[in-house]
C-alpha cells in the first residue's frame, strides 16, 4: 500500500533537508553559509586577524570579505586529516607581504592549521596563548617582523611542531631547556635578544639546523652537544659571547657540514677530536682567543671547503694546512712564525695568547657569563653585531628537509615565496629550509636591504602603549576583545 500524499511529502521534505544538512547546520546569525563548522571559526579568526591589520601595502588581504574563505589571499584549504570529506584552512602564507599589525587571540580558532608562514612583515606585540590550541602545526615562521617579549612558550605545548623560525625579532631574556627536549627538526632563533647560558640538555634535541648566532648567550659550549651526533646538520653560535674551551666531544658530529663558532670569546687548543667531523664543509672559528697548533686531522678532513681560524692566538699549524689543495683556508692574524700577516709581537705576548687549562673552565653554568675583560694590547676592531644568515628571503621559505609533512590528500597548500600570494597552484610539499652558509671569509653576508631589513627597537616605557589607531601597537600587541577563544 503506497504511502499517503502527505506523508509521501513529508518524507521527500525530510531527504531533501537532509541532503543540505552540512550547509544548515553552518550558518550563522549574520547569514552566512559554510559548508562546516570549522570553516565558520576560521571565518572569524581572519576576519578578527584583519581588523588588527593597520597596514597592508600589496593589498595582500584585500579579499578577506565573504565565506569563501579558501579564496582569500594567502590562505590555503585542504581535506581534514580526521575526515577528508571535510575541507578546512590548513595553511596560512603572508611571507614578504610587509603587513602591519598584530596576531589576535581569535587564530587560536584555526584549529586545522599545519603551516604559519608570515616572515618578513611588520608583525609586532607577543604571541597569542590561544596557538596552544594548534596542535596540528606543523611549520611556525614568524621570522623578521617585531615582535617583542620573553620567549613565546605556547609553542612548546604544540604536540606536532618541527621547524620554528623565530630569527630576526625582539626576544628577550632566557630560552626555555624544554625547548631542547622537544622533537624539533629545524631552530631559528638567531638575531633577537635572548640572553642565556646553553643548557647540559643541548644534546637532547634532534634537530637538523640549530642556528642562535647575535644573541648574547653566554656561557660554555655543553659537553652535551656530542649526543647530537646522529641528527645535526649545522649549528651556527657566531657572535654570542661564548666562553670556555671547545669540547672535544664535537668530534662526535658525524653529520655536520656547518660548524661556525666565530666572534666569541672560545680559548684553549682547537681540539684535535674535531677530525671526527667526517662531513662537515665549513669550519669557523675565526676571531677568539684559540692557542696552540692546528692539528693535521682537521685541515685532512674529506669534505673540508672552507676553514677560516683568523683572528685567533694559534701559534702553528700542521704542513696540510699550508698544502690546502684546492680548499680555502684563512689564517690571518694569528701568531705563526714564517706566516705573513700575522699578529705583532706584543699581541702574541699579551695575556691573550697565553693558553689555558681547559680542565679549569668546566662548562655548567646556566646564566650568561659576564662580557670578557677587553685584552691588554689593542685588538683588531670587531664590529659588536654579526651578520648572520639573513632574514628569511624567497629562497629560505621551507623546501625539502628531513622530516616533510605527509601530503594531504588532495591538499591545496602555500606555495612556494615565489609565488604570488593569491596563486592557488598546489607547490611541492612544504617543509624546512637550510641558512645560508658561511661564505669564505669572515665577513658574512648582511641582510638584504628592504622596506624593513631589521626590526625597530621595543618600545620606551613612554611609548608602550600607543594607540592602534595610530597605526602602532601597544606592547602587547592585542586589545580586549569581545570573541573569547
Amino acid at each position: 500500500m503506497p504511502p499517503p500524499p502527505r506523508l509521501h511529502s513529508l518524507l521527500l521534505t525530510l531527504l531533501v533537508s537532509a541532503l543540505f544538512l552540512p550547509v544548515c547546520f553552518a550558518a550563522g546569525d549574520d547569514g552566512l553559509v559554510f559548508s562546516n563548522p570549522q570553516l565558520r571559526q576560521a571565518y572569524i579568526a581572519l576576519q578578527a586577524w584583519k581588523s588588527a591589520i593597520l597596514s597592508d601595502p600589496f593589498n595582500f588581504t584585500a579579499n578577506w570579505n565573504g565565506p569563501d574563505v579558501c579564496s582569500y589571499g594567502g590562505v590555503y584549504c585542504a581535506p581534514s586529516p580526521a575526515n577528508p570529506s571535510v575541507t578546512v584552512v590548513a595553511g596560512i602564507d603572508l611571507n614578504h607581504a610587509d603587513i602591519a599589525g598584530y596576531l589576535p587571540p581569535e587564530l587560536g580558532l584555526l584549529t586545522d592549521l599545519a603551516l604559519f608562514h608570515i616572515n618578513s612583515n611588520r608583525f609586532c606585540g607577543t604571541v597569542p596563548t590561544t596557538f596552544k590550541n594548534l596542535t596540528l602545526l606543523y611549520e611556525l615562521d614568524l621570522s623578521n617582523n617585531r615582535f617583542v617579549g620573553v620567549f613565546p612558550t605556547v609553542v612548546l605545548s604544540l604536540p606536532a611542531l618541527k621547524y620554528l623560525d623565530l630569527r630576526f625579532n625582539e626576544f628577550e631574556g632566557s630560552v626555555p631547556t624544554k625547548l631542547f627536549d622537544k622533537n624539533l627538526d629545524a631552530v631559528f632563533l638567531n638575531d633577537n635578544r635572548f640572553q642565556f647560558g646553553i643548557p647540559s640538555n643541548l644534546g637532547n634535541s634532534p634537530v637538523s639546523v640549530l642556528v642562535m648566532a647575535n644573541n648574547n648567550l653566554g656561557g660554555c659550549i655543553p659537553a652535551s652537544i656530542g649526543k647530537m651526533g646522529r641528527t645535526l646538520n649545522e649549528i651556527i653560535l657566531m657572535n654570542d659571547n661564548l666562553t670556555g674551551c671547545l669540547p672535544v666531544q664535537i668530534g662526535m658530529l658525524t653529520e655536520l657540514t656547518v660548524f661556525d663558532v666565530s666572534f666569541n670569546n672560545l680559548q684553549g687548543p682547537l681540539p684535535a677530536a674535531i677530525a671526527g667531523m667526517r662531513s662537515v664543509e665549513q669550519l669557523n672559528v675565526a676571531h677568539n682567543r684559540l692557542t696552540g697548533v692546528v692539528p693535521d686531522g682537521v685541515c685532512r678532513l674529506p669534505r673540508l671547503q672552507n676553514f677560516t681560524y683568523s683572528f685567533n692566538y694559534f701559534t702553528g699549524e700542521a704542513p696540510s694546512c699550508a698544502a690546502a689543495g684546492g680548499k680555502v683556508f684563512d689564517d690571518r692574524k694569528n701568531c705563526i712564525v714564517g706566516k705573513v700577516n700575522q699578529r705583532s709581537a706584543p699581541e702574541c705576548s699579551s695575556r691573550d695568547a697565553r693558553p689555558v687549562d681547559c680542565r679549569k673552565l668546566q662548562c655548567g653554568s646556566s646564566s650568561p657569563a659576564p662580557p670578557s675583560q677587553p685584552p691588554t694590547t689593542t685588538p683588531t676592531p670587531v664590529p659588536s653585531k654579526q651578520p648572520s644568515p639573513s632574514p628569511p628571503t624567497s629562497s629560505t621559505s621551507p623546501s625539502t628537509k628531513t622530516h616533510p609533512p605527509p601530503p594531504p590528500a588532495s591538499g591545496i597548500l602555500p606555495p612556494t615565496a615565489n609565488s604570488p600570494p593569491h596563486t592557488k597552484t598546489p607547490p611541492p610539499t612544504p617543509s624546512h629550509s637550510l641558512p645560508p652558509s658561511p661564505p669564505q671569509s669572515s665577513h658574512l653576508p648582511s641582510p638584504p636591504s628592504s622596506s624593513h631589513p631589521l626590526p625597530p627597537p621595543p618600545p620606551s616605557s613612554g611609548t608602550s602603549h600607543v594607540l592602534l589607531s595610530h597605526g602602532s601597537c601597544n606592547k602587547t600587541g592585542s586589545l580586549p576583545s569581545a570573541f573569547t577563544v
